[in-house]
């Protein structure tokens, strides 16, 4: 099932005025479409990025610029762009004899992002960067011990209902039954936890603190990367 199993990650785009007041809410953007997409490991990268390509408008192009920040999929790479009409006011990284805001923001998306750079067009600049997701494929799913172990149960489920297998489209397991399978796997959990003696919420309980922590030691290995750049930046 697990190369069965489809994310569909659709490019899209906002356009906004570059404003301190619009970084906050473009950061939000961004991490609710990482949450849709099943990105949430580069969650705080990403929003880190946005921060900066959108404050380095503001900075070097000016605040009430027109622009637009765009995401996509790059084959397993998550790709940020900031669109502004200006192609003279390039980024760079922060210099040894410069104390810019603008240059150590560069800086940080250099430190996060596996590549970045600027394109010019006739009438406008994309700056860019690109994030490693971890993934298989672009259309894929981030893998790791649970995400695996998952996978075998959702087989053992495939197989004993075959009502769940679709055969048109290639024998592909639409995402929506996917997720009634993951429910069924769930319920039957608990079932088995009720009748063992165990405390059912209890349960959820723990799983949802465990899942959370996992997800939030990656986070605190980006902040403290970040804030390591920070300290050691003039």
């Amino acid at each position: 099932m697990g190369q069965e199993t489809c994310v569909m990650r659709k490019p899209w785009d906002l356009a906004f005025t570059a404003e301190p007041t619009e970084v906050a809410g473009l950061r939000r953007v961004m991490r609710l479409h990482l949450g849709i997409w099943g990105l949430h490991g580069v969650a705080d990268e990403a929003q880190l990025c946005v921060s900066e390509l959108v404050s380095n408008v503001i900075t070097h192009v000016g605040p009430g610029t027109p622009a637009t920040l765009a995401v996509s999929m790059n084959g397993v790479h998550l790709r940020i762009e900031v669109h502004d009409p200006d192609t003279r006011a390039l980024p760079t990284l922060l210099d040894a004899n410069v104390d810019s805001e603008g240059g150590r923001g560069m800086a940080l998306v250099d430190a996060v992002a596996e590549r970045w750079g600027v394109e010019l067009g006739p009438d406008r600049k994309v700056t860019w960067c690109e994030l490693a997701t971890g993934l298989a494929s672009p259309d894929g799913h981030v893998e790791g011990p649970g995400v695996r172990r998952a996978e075998a149960l959702l087989d053992f489920y495939a197989e004993v209902e075959p009502l769940l297998l679709l055969r048109p489209g290639g024998g592909r397991l639409k995402r929506a039954v996917a997720e009634e399978s993951v429910i069924s796997a769930i319920t039957d959990f608990l079932h088995w936890l009720h009748v063992h003696g165990c405390d059912v919420d209890e349960a959820l309980d723990r799983a949802q603190t465990r899942y959370d922590a996992e997800l939030n030691s990656y986070g605190e290995g980006v902040a403290s990367r970040v804030e390591q750049l920070m300290e050691e930046t003039p």
